[in-house]
């Protein structure tokens, strides 16, 4: 991949490129290699969140309590955020075409192996499997599509790719619903595993490692010309602003994952909705997540374009918009006045990704942006994806379901905190990047 400019780029622009003017071919490709990558994760996000639909079945069949369902989901948020970093690591290094289809792969038949589950025991094992398949999937797969686009897209493309696991959800949540009241639970699994099976040999036939390098845009040298050399890896965890991105970033996927996870829990408890109603009910709710994610990171886009620094304010305007609306939504009793602002809340729930993921992209350099969106990922599940659901659970479990998710939201306060530190620190992250080492292909 490029390496640095040789000036250090200012505080109120992108990193600039003198890429040459993209044929048509080009200019085709990368949107088709975004289609097919947001299509596995689409899977992704269907293999994951269809257990949320079937719990009511779950904890009828195997007498569950409230914690041992987060588990289930949990198991999978914690095992991306333990391996997300190792394994984008090896992505950078051994390819991340090839990385992208085993994972997808794997986690597909361990949703196979879901559906053949016969206890508890046996479904969390396979939760695991499906935990380490999907690991790294997100960050190799963001860093795959932002390397054939430009900087200036980055925030738009950031929030899109990351919303499709809200779509990906959506659609687990609302067809397992479906299918499980029709076919019976184990039929959702399987559903998901072929879906995924299918859309991995579509990527196979269509993204390759060799077409990605045609299409790369990279930051050029002092030569305009590429360099053979890669960032060392301690530069993603020595620019403060990006190390207040990961825990803002983390911080701020806390409300958004106990939205996915127990949405469909809350309607069928409190709004007495059989479990295919309140899995679309819930998928509603989901779908605002994801659609926020998108248009808010197109507003960031907007918003940062002659100053990007302004990215981290949206950051921070999204998150106490969310904060607000869903601990007075959830302190309502039933009806539409709290739908309504559940409805906001959950539509700036994760509204801060888009701006996050840009700044992690544009504080660390191409050729470890994979690893930096793994480690960005890995602070998404430990501090978010994987922590949020499991808290509720525990909480649920001793002051009810609805009480819990009134709490959660206050999380917010720390991820604004976060943001509001890397907005200061930009300029200094900044100087870090213009400043990291490089070491030459092949010397490790």
């Amino acid at each position: 991949m490029g390496t640095p400019t040789s000036v250090a780029p200012t505080a109120t622009s992108e990193l600039t490129t003198t890429a040459p003017q993209p044929t048509q071919r080009s200019r085709k490709y990368p949107w088709i290699v975004f289609a097919l990558a947001f299509g596995l994760l689409l899977s992704d996000y269907m293999s994951r969140q269809v257990l949320s639909a079937v719990f009511p079945f779950l904890k009828t069949a195997w007498s569950l309590s409230d914690s041992e369902l987060a588990s289930l989901t949990s198991i999978v948020a914690l095992m991306v955020g333990l391996l997300t970093l190792p394994l984008s690591v090896v992505a950078d290094r051994w390819g991340r075409v090839r990385a992208l289809v085993v994972m997808a792969v794997l986690w597909s038949v361990a949703t196979a192996l879901c559906a053949l589950a016969g206890s508890f025991e046996q479904m969390l094992g396979a939760r695991f499997l499906v935990g380490v398949g999907e690991a790294a999937y997100g960050s190799v797969g963001i860093a795959l599509v932002l390397s054939v686009f430009a900087p200036r897209r980055h925030a738009s493309l950031s929030g899109a790719f990351m919303a499709g696991g809200s779509f990906g959800s959506v659609l687990g949540v609302a067809l397992g619903g479906i299918i499980a009241v029709h076919l019976g639970w184990r039929w959702s699994f399987m559903a998901m595993a072929v879906l995924g099976l299918l859309l991995v040999a579509l990527f196979k036939a269509f993204v390759t490692e060799s077409k990605l390098a045609e299409h790369a845009v990279d930051a050029p040298t002092k030569a305009g010309t590429e360099s053979a050399g890669r960032a060392k890896l301690s530069s993603l965890f020595t620019n403060p602003a990006v190390l207040a991105a990961y825990i803002g970033g983390g911080l701020q996927m806390f409300t958004a994952a106990i939205l996915l996870a127990w949405m469909p829990s809350f309607f069928n408890r409190y709004y007495h909705l059989a479990a295919d109603k309140a899995a679309g009910a819930a998928a509603l709710v989901v779908l605002l997540v994801g659609t926020g994610m998108v248009v808010c990171g197109i507003v960031t886009d907007r918003v940062g374009r002659n100053d990007i620094t302004r990215k981290w304010l949206t950051g921070i305007v999204f998150c106490s918009i969310s904060l607000v609306s869903l601990v007075v939504g959830f302190g309502l009793s039933t009806g539409t006045t709290q739908l309504v602002l559940i409805g906001i809340g959950a539509f700036f729930s994760a509204g801060a990704s888009g701006p996050i993921a840009a700044m992690v992209a544009n504080l660390t350099h191409s050729s470890v942006r994979a690893s930096a969106m793994g480690t960005l990922t890995v602070a998404n599940n430990l501090l978010g994806i994987a922590l949020g659901p499991f808290v509720v659970g525990l909480l649920a479990d001793h002051v009810g379901l609805r009480a819990a998710l009134q709490l959660a939201p206050v999380v917010y306060l720390a991820a604004i905190v976060a943001m509001i530190a890397g907005k200061f620190l930009h300029p200094l992250g900044l100087r870090k990047l213009a400043g990291i080492g490089i070491v030459p292909t092949g010397t490790r």
